[in-house]
């Protein structure tokens, strides 16, 4: 069993960390006081062909493993959580939906646009009132003959009002759940889609977060993805890796944590010596780091489980639950450690306690997690 990465892996870890270094980090925090969506750094990433990660060249992709995905999410969220995001949502919530479940018409329609980055994608199956409840979703979708006209209201929707392609879920009866639930590719330019509101949040301000109306969305049967209530199956199968992505995310911002308060625990001078000589200080340090290792190798374990075709629900959701709370408590720690001056602006240890907190919510919120971990468990002792 060997814990490092390939030569392959690292070699393309210490591109996309010299890019986010150069090209990312720098515009951080004016994206965060300014909430401006990232468009330009999105047009490099898809030049670098990391909008393309896990896609074949031919269909516009640039190859690579469900690891290299992972490691460019976690170095994307090191610079800045918020273009981590944009991308996250894009790439795996979006084309790789497309590029798993699509026939080969709609792959070579709109996987090539998608993967170069000149078009966003977002996802649409969070409403007001299905949240953790997925199937309790109210969007419907009514057949025409050859079109279905969705109308409904979506919510929290990252990209949502950036997106060129929406991957939305809407159920053709309510009154069977699960069952009723439908995939489909629409096209966000169509008449019937409405952004009613983008969201003021705490953190991740660089990317934008809608609530979505439609109104007798058209979306024609050959955008259909899979058949009329396989929707709910797609959506849980999309989450088994998307949430690696959210660990790869919350890995990366606690990261930049970790290195912002030892830079500032060598610089800073109290009781006549630099911070980092008093062992109060070490012991949290070594804490930070040891958990940021523990939460990176559920990650990876979890991503190298997909890449190999075997099941990892229970695995996907403990690398999110344990990175995204290690996270939380990590830039925690991070800002401590800079005292006061940690409050402020002016250092970047506010910014990342604030990215970190979404970490615990989207894709399934901690609660969320543990209940799929306990169901895994349980229902696996229990030879169900």
């Amino acid at each position: 069993m060997d814990f490092r990465l390939s030569e392959e892996q690292a070699l393309f870890q210490r591109s996309v960390r010299e890019f986010v270094d150069r090209e990312v980090a720098p515009h951080a925090a004016t994206l965060d006081a300014t909430t401006t969506f990232p468009h330009e750094t999105l047009r490099k990433l898809g030049d670098l062909g990391l909008t393309g990660l896990g896609i074949p060249p031919e269909y516009g992709g640039s190859g690579g493993d469900n690891i290299m995905v992972a490691i460019a999410i976690e170095e994307l969220a090191r610079g800045c959580a918020a273009t981590s995001t944009v991308y996250a949502v894009t790439l795996s919530l979006c084309t790789h939906v497309i590029w798993t479940f699509g026939n080969e018409d709609q792959k070579r329609r709109y996987v090539p646009a998608l993967s170069r980055a000149e078009k966003l994608g977002c996802y649409g199956l969070t409403e007001p009132e299905a949240g953790s409840d997925a199937a309790s979703l109210k969007t419907r979708a009514r057949r025409n003959g050859d079109y279905y006209f969705i109308s409904g209201t979506k919510q929290f929707i990252s990209n949502g009002d950036q997106a060129d392609t929406m991957i939305l879920f809407a159920t053709l009866d309510p009154s069977l759940r699960s069952r009723g639930i439908t995939a489909f590719i629409a096209e966000t330019r169509q008449p019937g889609y409405h952004v009613l509101k983008v969201e003021n949040k705490l953190g991740i301000r660089g990317s934008s977060t809608a609530a979505i109306a439609l109104e007798n969305l058209e979306v024609p049967l050959t955008n259909r993805l899979g058949d009329e209530g396989e929707g709910f199956k797609i959506a849980m199968q999309v989450l088994d890796w998307s949430r690696i992505g959210i660990a790869a995310q919350a890995v990366g911002i606690a990261q930049a944590a970790l290195e912002a308060a030892v830079s500032y625990a060598r610089q800073r001078h109290q009781f006549g010596r630099p911070i980092a000589e008093h062992q109060a200080i070490q012991f949290l340090i070594a804490d930070m780091r040891t958990r940021i290792e523990a939460a990176r190798l559920l990650t990876y374990w979890a991503a190298d489980l997909h890449d190999r075709g075997i099941r990892h629900t229970a695995e996907t959701s403990m690398a999110k639950l344990f990175a995204s709370e290690m996270c939380e408590w990590v830039t925690s720690k991070a800002l401590q450690i800079h005292g006061g001056y940690g409050y402020l602006k002016d250092f970047p240890v506010e910014r990342y306690y604030r990215d970190a907190r979404i970490t615990q919510i989207y894709e399934g919120t901690s609660e969320v997690q543990r209940m799929v971990i306990a169901r895994e468990t349980l229902g696996r002792r229990s030879g169900s």
